[in-house]
């Protein structure tokens, strides 16, 4: 099992993959992406391009037929690309999984669309609204890093007014 920073940042690439399509960062996230899931491999780079390029004409189509079709195509695609960045992580041994893990944020920083969600380690991916409240004394946040105390401060001085 992934621990959940690398889950996220999977997140970052499915999300990076669907958002790209069909726009002026296409091209170079396509062969960044593919380039990274090739590993040196011509054959497995090759596959990944193609990989790539049937998710790019699926989302066309889709865009073409409404934002509803738009939608669920890229939430499906979202999620495949996701799973694919997930299982090519977990076949690796830790010290490849790390440098793997950190040649993709680079070339999501790179690469990814303008606007595009993108976090560091342990960060939070969101591919919609996200709503963070808290009340009667409570904290609320998206990652904590660290302790959080909640007291009750101490009455001020009468004397002080």
């Amino acid at each position: 099992m992934l621990e959940q920073a690398l889950v996220a940042l999977a997140g970052m690439g499915g999300a990076a993959v669907v958002q790209a399509a069909g726009t002026d960062a296409w091209t170079g996230l396509r062969q960044a992406l593919a380039q990274w899931f090739g590993r040196g491999d011509e054959p497995s780079r090759g596959a990944a391009l193609e990989r790539l390029d049937r998710t790019a004409a699926e989302l066309a189509v889709a865009r073409e037929d409404g934002e509803a079709t738009a939608e669920r195509v890229g939430v499906g695609q979202d999620a495949v690309w996701r799973s694919r960045i997930e299982e090519l992580l977990q076949g690796l041994r830790e010290e490849e999984r790390d440098e793997a893990a950190e040649a993709l944020r680079g070339l999501l920083r790179l690469h990814a669309p303008a606007g595009s969600v993108t976090t560091g380690t342990g960060g939070i991916v969101a591919q919609g609204d996200v709503r963070i409240q808290a009340d009667r004394g409570s904290v609320a946040a998206g990652v904590v890093n660290g302790d959080v105390n909640l007291s009750v401060p101490p009455a001020p001085d009468p004397t002080r007014g």
